[in-house]
C-alpha cells in the first residue's frame, strides 16, 4: 500500500491539468482504466496497480467536495474518507463503484459490481451540504450552533423497501434477477444495466402509498454542529453519517457544513493573524504613551514609545486566531495611525502655533471664516 508521501499526484495519474473539467477527467480515467483493465491484462499485477491508482484518483477528482479538499491539503485532505484514504484494496470495489463506465466494452465489471448474482445490494446514502454563519469571536473560541436541513429518511411505513404492506419486491423478469443484460453484436457480447430494474435485480410492483415506492420521505432535521476553534471563512466540517440513509441497509452518507465567518468591525483576519487599526494623537506619538487596545480577550494596554511613526505595527504574541490543525496561535498586529483633528480649540491652536515657531515651520495664520466676514460686512466693523 502506498504511503501518503509516496502517492503520486492525482492530476499526474490521470494526465490532466488542475483546471480540467469533469468531462475531461472522466474521459482521461476511462481511457486509462480500459488500458489497464484486468480482463485486458490477465496475470499482470502492475496493470492492476495502475488500474487501482487511476480509480483512486478518479474517485477524488470526480467528487467536487473531495477535489476541493485535495486541492487545498493534498492527500492528507482526503485521507480516511472512503476508498481514497488508502486506495482500493480489491478490484471488485472498483467495479462496485465505477462498473457502469465499463458497460458496452465487453469487459467484466458491470455484472461483478453486484457480486455476480445481481440483486438488491446495500449502497451508501448520498452526502449532503449546508452552510453555517458565525462571528469572529465564535470562530476564535469555538462554538456549537444548530443547523436545519432537509434530508430523505427511510419510510416508516415500508421501512425503506418501497413495497406496500404485505407485499415484497419480486425478481425482475427482464434480467432474471441479474441486474444486467447481455446482448450479442456479431462477435461481441455487450453487457449493460437492465433497463427494467435499473440494475437492482428486483422490481416493486405494489408500491407503498406513503413514499410512492421510493422507500424514503423528505423530512426537516435539526442538528447541533460543534465548530472547533480557528476555522476560517470557506472551511468545511464533515459530520459523519448525517447524510441520507443508504439503500437496502447501506450506511448513511455524510453532511458537509461550509463555514462563513462574518466580518468584524475592529479586527481584520490574515490567516491566523488579526490586524487592528488604532488611532493615536500627535502628542502620544511624539512623547510616548500607554494606549488601550482591544483584543479577543478584552482590553489591553499597549506601550507606544516616543517617536512612533504613523503606520507602525506592534505585535501581541498569541493574540490572534488558533490554528484549526493544531499549529501555533496567530498574533494580533496593532497598527497605529496618527489622527489629525479637523477642529481645535483656541488654546490648542495657540500651543500649536508656538510649536510651529520653535520648529520654524511655515503654517497658515488663523483667518476669519466666510460667515465671520459676512457678519463684519453688515455691521461695518471691518473691511477685511
Amino acid at each position: 500500500m502506498a504511503t501518503m508521501a509516496s502517492k503520486r499526484c492525482y492530476y499526474e495519474v490521470l494526465t490532466v491539468t488542475k483546471t480540467a473539467g469533469d468531462d475531461e477527467i472522466k474521459k482521461a480515467y476511462k481511457k486509462l482504466a480500459l488500458a489497464n483493465h484486468p480482463d485486458r491484462n490477465p496475470g499482470d499485477p502492475a496493470a492492476i496497480d495502475r488500474f487501482k491508482e487511476a480509480a483512486e484518483a478518479f474517485e477524488v477528482l470526480s467528487d467536487s467536495d473531495k477535489r476541493s479538499r485535495y486541492d487545498r491539503f493534498g492527500h492528507e485532505g482526503v485521507s480516511g474518507r472512503g476508498h481514497a484514504g488508502g486506495g482500493f484494496q480489491d478490484v471488485g470495489d472498483i467495479f462496485e463503484m465505477f462498473g457502469d463506465l465499463f458497460e458496452g466494452f465487453g469487459f467484466g465489471g458491470g455484472g461483478r459490481r453486484r457480486g455476480g448474482g445481481g440483486g438488491r445490494r446495500a449502497t451508501q446514502g448520498d452526502s449532503l451540504k449546508t452552510e453555517l454563519t458565525i462571528d469572529l469571536l465564535e470562530a476564535a473560541k469555538g462554538c456549537t450552533q444548530p443547523v436545519e436541513i432537509k434530508r430523505r429518511e427511510l419510510c416508516s411505513t415500508c421501512k425503506g423497501s418501497g413495497a406496500k404492506a404485505g407485499s415484497t419486491a419480486v425478481t425482475c423478469d427482464y434480467c432474471k434477477g441479474h441486474g444486467q443484460v447481455v446482448q450479442s453484436q456479431g462477435f461481441f457480447r455487450v453487457q449493460t444495466t437492465c433497463p427494467a430494474c435499473r440494475g437492482e435485480g428486483k422490481i416493486v410492483r405494489d408500491k407503498c402509498g406513503d413514499c410512492g415506492g421510493n422507500g424514503r420521505n423528505s423530512e426537516k432535521v435539526r442538528l447541533d454542529v460543534r465548530v472547533p476553534p480557528g476555522l476560517d471563512n470557506g472551511m468545511q466540517l464533515c459530520l459523519r453519517g448525517e447524510g441520507e440513509p443508504g439503500l437496502n441497509g447501506g450506511p448513511r452518507g455524510d453532511l458537509y457544513v461550509e463555514i462563513h465567518v462574518k466580518e468584524h468591525h475592529l479586527f481584520e483576519r490574515d490567516e491566523q493573524n488579526l490586524i487592528c487599526h488604532v488611532p493615536i494623537t500627535y502628542s502620544q506619538a511624539v512623547l510616548g504613551a500607554e494606549v488601550e487596545v482591544p483584543t479577543l480577550d478584552g482590553k489591553q494596554m499597549q506601550n507606544i514609545p516616543s517617536g512612533t511613526q504613523s503606520g507602525e505595527v506592534f505585535r501581541i504574541r498569541g493574540g490572534g486566531m488558533p490554528d484549526p490543525r493544531g499549529g501555533r496561535t496567530g498574533d494580533l498586529l496593532v497598527e497605529v495611525h496618527i489622527e489629525v483633528p479637523k477642529k481645535v480649540s483656541d488654546e490648542q491652536r495657540e500651543v500649536l502655533l508656538k510649536l510651529a515657531e520653535l520648529e520654524k515651520a511655515n503654517v497658515s495664520h488663523h483667518r476669519s471664516t466666510f460667515f465671520d466676514k459676512l457678519k463684519d460686512w453688515f455691521t461695518g466693523e471691518t473691511n477685511s
